[in-house]
């Protein structure tokens, strides 16, 4: 059996380092190592554990299943010897200059960031807060590496390394502008599929499962026209005669701003719920554990 002391922990930096970029060029530079210092680490942690650990492709430096599985428990002691190393250096939010990543949807940066801006600027004015486009990462990798601090949204699927505080849960709903047909008299199925419908082709998860029971009711059959993300839709329908099924926490944002009306469709959709992810590598980072808290503060039902 190998013991820590049977392996040179420098080396394990750079296997986390080669995991995650999956280029040694990346991880070098990451590392300020030349490629071949990085090369010949890599070399003596093979031969100290009898395995291939990366296999160079097309794609880059795949891992070989028993780096699959070294790769969490060694990101998650690498972060406990850095907390412990930095025991002295409290988070002070309103002191800190730290850089926050969170990954949202469009809908979640339309939702989440005005109100976590506003505050952000009070109660810690040297934070920066960036979003990121939840689908356009692997949401694991980034987070387990730490280039995303935390996911907020209705995410499917998420790695069993992440955490998870729920938030609330929504209802969807149809908006359109003021004085639109539908806001007269009783929204009843007929009257809803007469209308035309602007379909939103969101490959976030859940969306399409919301899109497939709205085709199935016949909206996408009566649907001209369609875009492929929310950002645009309360522009749209404000100055159209076209209905939209959104979530409604983006109706209650656009409503006043755009002059738009919501009410429940005829139709039996699911409820949405949104959580607050975060990687358990960084669950008791306090500066996470900041964020996390003021969003579930502000946004927590």
């Amino acid at each position: 059996m190998l013991a820590p002391r049977d392996i040179d922990l420098n080396l394990l930096v750079v296997f986390l380092e080669v995991f995650q970029e999956r280029q040694i060029s990346s991880a070098a530079r990451r590392l300020q190592l030349t490629q071949s210092a990085v090369s010949n680490a890599l070399a003596r942690l093979r031969r100290t554990l009898g395995d291939e650990l990366f296999v160079r492709t097309a794609q880059g430096m795949q891992p070989t299943p028993l780096a699959e599985l070294l790769a969490e428990p060694i990101a998650a002691a690498l972060a406990g010897v850095t907390q412990a190393l930095n025991r002295q250096e409290r988070f002070d939010p309103a002191a800190s200059e730290r850089q926050f990543t969170i990954a949202m949807t469009d809908v979640g940066e339309v939702y989440f960031m005005p109100l976590l801006i506003e505050h952000c600027s009070t109660l810690a004015p040297g934070v920066k807060i960036a979003s990121v486009r939840a689908g356009a990462i692997d949401l694991k990798v980034e987070m387990e590496a730490g280039r995303v601090d935390l996911a907020v949204g209705a995410f499917d699927d998420v790695s069993g390394a992440l955490y998870q505080r729920r938030l609330f849960r929504q209802s969807y709903v149809s908006m359109f502008r003021a004085g639109h047909a539908l806001d007269k008299g009783e929204m009843t199925l007929k009257r809803f599929l007469a209308a035309q419908h602007l379909f939103v082709a969101s490959q976030d998860s859940p969306y399409g499962r919301i899109n497939q029971l709205l085709e199935k009711a016949g909206v996408r059959a009566s649907s001209k026209f369609q875009v492929p993300h929310f950002t645009a839709v309360p522009y749209i329908v404000s100055s159209t005669d076209l209905v939209v099924t959104v979530p409604q926490k983006l109706a209650e944002r656009a409503a006043a701003p755009f002059r738009l009306r919501y009410l429940r469709p005829p139709l039996r959709l699911p409820s949405l719920q949104t959580n607050i992810f975060w990687h358990r590598r960084f669950n008791q980072d306090e500066g996470n554990q900041w964020l996390r808290g003021l969003i579930g503060t502000l946004f927590a039902e």
